[in-house]
This record gives structure tokens, C-alpha cells and sequence, in this order.
């Protein structure tokens, strides 16, 4: 199911250092590190130069907001036509997926910036490009905190170095451990070890 999701995008990125690693070991390099937290800020200028309206989908209460004024610092003339904080557990049931529909589907976006995180915001995603087939849907986790400056991003050598995960599970540890200890850790060594063997 996950994999079909991921397959299903029209476009794929590497968000993590390890996938770079493992494409260059494998001898297929990538051409770099891909962020949402990069992307938010390149994408809409470039909705901002070509009259693209962008709608902010995540974070906490009032943090898309703030990204939202932050990004119109930044970009002149940049139209965020609509933001949503969805409470969390609004997935699980359908009229909390309705509403969080209905309010983008009326803001009529071009770009849709939807940060909560995987899988949560690629099956959103899936539902909502079935409604709005002509807009453009960006997977970028917790990227409008950071466009909004409510969450610190890692130094730049620590982001060169593959170290981002280190810095954001020290600043978020009850949150991210799990995640990035007991699900991302042994993946990334399986992902590192196959790619060696595969070449």
C-alpha cells in the first residue's frame, strides 16, 4: 500500500541522506538531497512569479499562519489563498477527511504544501487529487514549521554531513524517536548494505 502510494507520485525526491548514500553506493548516483523544507521556499516563488495560488495544509495551530506570512515576506506578490491546521486523528474518520476536502477544494489552489507528515499526507494527497486534478500536491513533513520559524532547522554542515535527523530527534525526542530509531535506523542500514551488494 505504501509502496503503491510513492509509486503513484508524479514526481519523486531523495529526503534523506541515506537514499543519496545508497544510490552513489549502488553506482546509480543522485544528483543531491531533496527537502520539503528547501522546496517550500523555491516553489513558491515560483507560484509567486507565475500567479500560482498556494495553500499551507499541516503543522500546529497558528503555525501555518505563520509560514504563511513568512513566505509572503519573501515573495511579493505571493497568493496563499487558504491554510489548515487539521486536528490531529482528522484522518480517521470521514467527516474529518471532508472537512479538510471540502475547505481546499473551495480555496481552488495551485500548489498545495501538505505537511503531516508520511503516509498521512500521501493518502491525503491521493484523495485530493482525484478533486483537483490540475493542482500540483507536495508531500514536505515539517516544513512549514520551519517556513513559519517555530522549528529550528539543523545547521547547514549538519544537513551536508547526513546529520538533520540527529539534530531534529534532539530537538523533538519524544516525538521522533521511535521513528527515527526503531522504523528509519534499520532501514537505512538494509538500504546501505543491499546497495553495496547489488553493485
Amino acid at each position: 500500500m505504501l509502496a503503491e502510494l510513492v509509486a503513484g507520485a508524479e514526481l519523486v525526491v531523495a529526503d534523506g541522506m541515506p537514499l543519496v548514500w545508497g544510490a552513489r553506493l549502488k553506482g546509480t548516483p543522485l544528483p543531491g538531497r531533496v527537502t520539503g523544507a528547501d522546496l517550500i521556499w523555491s516553489l513558491s516563488g515560483m507560484a509567486a512569479r507565475a500567479g500560482w495560488p498556494v495553500y499551507l495544509l499541516g503543522g500546529a495551530p497558528g503555525m501555518a499562519q505563520a509560514a504563511a506570512r513568512e513566505l509572503r515576506a519573501r515573495w511579493a506578490g505571493l497568493d496563499v489563498c487558504g491554510v489548515d491546521a487539521p486536528p490531529y486523528g482528522f484522518d480517521r474518520t470521514a467527516a474529518g477527511r471532508e472537512r479538510v476536502r471540502r475547505k481546499v477544494v473551495a480555496a481552488g489552489p495551485a500548489l498545495v504544501f501538505v505537511g503531516l507528515g508520511f503516509p498521512k499526507q500521501d493518502l491525503l494527497i491521493a484523495e485530493l487529487r482525484r478533486e483537483l486534478p490540475e493542482a500540483w500536491f507536495l508531500g514536505c513533513g515539517a516544513a512549514i514549521g520551519f517556513a513559519a520559524g517555530a522549528v529550528r532547522r539543523a545547521p547547514e554542515w549538519m544537513r551536508r554531513g547526513g546529520l538533520e535527523w540527529a539534530h531534529r530527534l534532539m530537538t523533538e525526542p519524544r516525538r521522533l524517536a521511535r521513528r527515527y530509531l526503531v522504523d528509519d535506523l534499520p532501514f537505512a542500514a538494509r538500504l546501505l548494505a543491499e546497495s553495496v551488494v547489488r553493485r
